[in-house]
């Protein structure tokens, strides 16, 4: 057995002794080796860790029964993770270890509150990532309480999620320790994290969120927290967002942390002084030119006294990336003219003429580079959406048309301004905010045109593993690529109907002209650029679900039918059935895929109220010569008839359903979610919406189907966290929303085997 010690205080450690002390317990030790303010504490060694091992008999057992497992057996990998973790937790604990860990206790105080953190030796590297992965507990008391969480953290290493992970990694298990980071815990008045660079274009930009309490409340996405925006070179704020605050997380005096409302005097109060956000920003950039890279910080203050919580390397900088003005700091927008005011859509900064479209047929006079200025946008207008560098529309919100495409293609955009269309001029100079919202008069100094063809794809994370599938919605062929590159595990929204509207032609025009061979092509090649882009990953292609209104100003539109209300209308599936011609031309396209060997490839039908019109398409494609029994095929839960009636679906065949929730809350509320004039209607949190929607997860949970949402809830990080505790199998969302998402699930998932360890205690 080697010398190695049991016990590394934070003044002793450096960058290099991550063999002994892990990822996390470095950083920590280097930072307090630069004169940053980080809370006193010492480190469990992994070499401790293995002595545990050693001296309880433990490792020849627990490295033979992971041998012989099969990590893709769910069942298999969930029941041995619990065997394993229990036999390290409940170990008997060997005396020399435990002495010491006792004796570094009392030298820091025995009264002394603590922050249990598993460090693995593996963990916060920049080529591999074992973060999240282990286990942290707070809030811990004395002696008894400290070595148990030790030896919990221990167990932590062979945790379902963390033996998957370095199965599919290539790691050995026999060659993974585990360090544990002892540390005096901050109860933090206020707290957050702060990026020491633009996490995206590395620009010299720190960007600093604060809310009350620890900040798990921010990580967590509990709740929403201000937001500073600080210019390194000229060393001041030039962009401050002071949020409501409406809770904080503090400590629960029990191991743990609890909720509780922030009084209403402090919810709309900014955080952070100026004086302290200048002074976290120094922190921020002595960290980064310590380490030679940006870096992602953990933050807390008590009173007056700022303490730095973990400095880790940003993984999301993208290499070559084209610096736009949106990361540019703003300055000079700082300093402009504001004229108009909406929500931030799609984050960005761009400037150009304005160029106003009142319907689609004016989208003929939209050129590259123009800023798009429209009442509202809707599927014709996407192929004029991909031309400009940004885009204003009078009505909607975070969930319509234009914020979707938007945020889609990359490209800024500022909806829900109420008087764009008749306060901007045709070929004005404007320049536009599409994260805060704000549009400038002229172009500014900051701004430069930023198209989809430059915008930065959405940087995978480092990569995290959950039991919840991570999926991303796409509309075009063209943002596959971006899309792929957040790391998401397939597609659970490929809407078809942007392919067609860029056709320019109605599917009804292919057939009426004898062009049906032309239309399927087309179809094809486009879903195809997205099989391709997430190769051994489910992509599941929704059916067109256009409302007829869509396709009015397209070739062969005349012969759309005139509908009062086309939201409820001949649109989805319902169409479809009627219409059998362009059904088939969508089957032959799918068929074609599957017989080119797209596996991968599931199907979804939209707007469906009831089982026998599932039924009826799974006749129309086995009459076509689909062999739908072993192909995937499942509905969009839009209707909340079809929520209600769910275990009829599942009963006919479905494989999988998706919750289309922009539909459904409109559709169960009776709101227009492009009325601007009830938008405060449109509740994703009403309790009729999320009784229907726990239901439909239950049912499908008792029956084994995959269940799933796709709407712009599935963005939402709170609603996420509430729909994984409800045990949602899948979330999709939209692209640049993926890392915030995936984030959130690991959390939830974590915090859920917390829950059922201490209800076992």
């Amino acid at each position: 057995m080697d010398k190695s010690p049991n016990i590394l205080w934070l003044n002793e450690i450096r960058k290099d002794d991550i063999p002994s002390v892990g990822g996390k317990g470095a950083s920590l030790g280097e930072m307090t080796s630069i004169g940053l303010p980080v809370p006193q504490g010492f480190v469990v060694t992994a070499q401790a860790f293995r002595r545990f091992l050693q001296l309880t008999k433990l490792e020849d057992s627990i490295f033979d029964i992971l041998e012989k497992l099969d990590v893709d057996d769910n069942d298999a990998l969930n029941a041995t993770a619990d065997l394993v973790k229990s036999m390290v937790s409940s170990a008997v604990m060997p005396e020399v270890i435990k002495k010491e860990i006792i004796a570094s206790y009392q030298k820091m105080g025995s009264d002394t509150v603590v922050a249990v953190r598993s460090s693995a030796t593996a963990e916060d590297l920049p080529d591999a990532s074992f973060a999240g992965q282990q286990d942290t507990y707070l809030n811990i008391l004395g002696e008894t309480d400290l070595l148990q969480a030790v030896q919990d953290c221990w167990a932590s290493l062979y945790g379902g999620r963390a033996i998957y992970y370095r199965a599919k990694q290539g790691f050995d298990d026999r060659t993974v320790n585990i360090a544990v980071v002892v540390q005096q815990l901050v109860f933090s008045e206020k707290a957050g994290v702060m990026f020491s660079s633009h996490p995206i274009s590395g620009a010299a930009t720190v960007i600093i969120e604060g809310s009350w309490g620890l900040g798990e409340a921010i990580v967590s996405g509990t709740v929403s927290p201000d937001n500073y925006v600080y210019d390194r070179k000229n060393k001041r704020i030039t962009t401050k967002t002071v949020a409501n605050k409406s809770v904080e997380i503090i400590p629960d005096g029990n191991k743990g942390t609890k909720t509780v409302p922030v009084p209403e005097s402090r919810q709309n109060v900014q955080v952070l002084s100026d004086v302290e956000v200048a002074k976290l920003a120094e922190f921020a950039v002595i960290s980064e030119e310590h380490y030679k890279v940006p870096q992602d910080m953990e933050w807390g203050m008590v009173g007056d006294t700022i303490y730095i919580l973990q400095s880790r390397p940003i993984t999301t900088i993208q290499k070559n990336h084209v610096v736009s003005a949106s990361e540019k700091t703003a300055d000079s927008a700082a300093d402009g003219e504001i004229i108009l005011q909406g929500y931030g859509a799609s984050p960005g900064i761009a400037s150009g003429p304005v160029v106003i479209v009142s319907d689609a047929k004016d989208t003929s006079r939209v050129k590259e580079g123009d800023i798009m200025v429209s009442p509202m946008t809707n599927p014709d207008m996407v192929p004029a959406m991909r031309k400009v560098v940004g885009i204003i529309t009078d009505e909607g919100g975070m969930t319509c048309h234009a914020a979707i495409v938007s945020r889609e293609l990359g490209t800024p955009a500022v909806v829900g301004t109420k008087k764009a269309t008749s306060l901007l001029k045709e070929g004005q100079i404007v320049t536009i905010d599409g994260e805060k919202g704000l549009i400038y008069d002229g172009k500014l100094e900051a701004a430069s045109p930023v198209t989809a063809a430059v915008a930065a794809p959405v940087a995978a994370a480092a990569p995290i593993i959950t039991a919840t599938s991570v999926k991303v919605n796409v509309s075009m062929p063209e943002a596959a690529a971006r899309a792929a590159a957040t790391g998401a595990d397939g597609v659970g929204l490929l809407r078809i109907e942007h392919l067609i509207i860029g056709m320019n032609k109605t599917p009804s025009w292919y057939i009426k002209n004898g062009k049906e061979e032309e239309f399927i092509s087309e179809l094809y090649d486009g879903i195809k650029t997205v099989l391709d882009a997430f190769r051994g990953k489910p992509v599941w292609v929704r059916t067109i679900d256009s409302p007829t209104d869509e396709f009015l100003n397209m070739a062969g539109g005349e012969d759309e039918p005139h509908e009062h209300n086309p939201m409820l209308g001949f649109r989805g599936l319902r169409r479809d059935l009627r219409q059998m011609a362009q059904f088939k031309m969508q089957a032959e396209c799918f068929k074609r895929l599957w017989e080119a060997g797209y596996d991968n490839l599931g199907i979804m039908f939209p707007l469906v109220q009831h089982p026998r019109e599932f039924l009826a398409a799974k006749e129309a494609f086995r009459s076509w010569g689909i062999d739908v029994e072993n192909r995937v095929l499942g509905i969009m839960v839009e209707i909340p008839a079809s929520a209600i009636i769910i275990d009829e679906f599942i009963k006919a065949g479905v494989k999988f359903c998706s919750f289309g929730t922009n539909d459904l809350i409109q559709y169960t509320l009776a709101v227009d979610r492009n009325n601007g004039m009830i938008g405060d209607m449109y509740e994703p949190e009403h309790p009729a919406v999320m009784r229907l929607i726990k239901h439909c997860i239950e049912q499908c949970r008792e029956a084994g189907v995959e269940c799933s949402i796709c709407g712009q809830a599935g963005s939402d990080p709170k609603f996420v966290k509430w729909l994984v505790n409800q045990g949602i199998s899948s979330v999709s969302s939209n692209i640049d929303a993926i890392p915030k998402i995936r984030e959130t699930v690991a959390k939830t998932e974590r915090q859920i085997l917390l829950n059922m360890a201490f209800k076992k205690n």
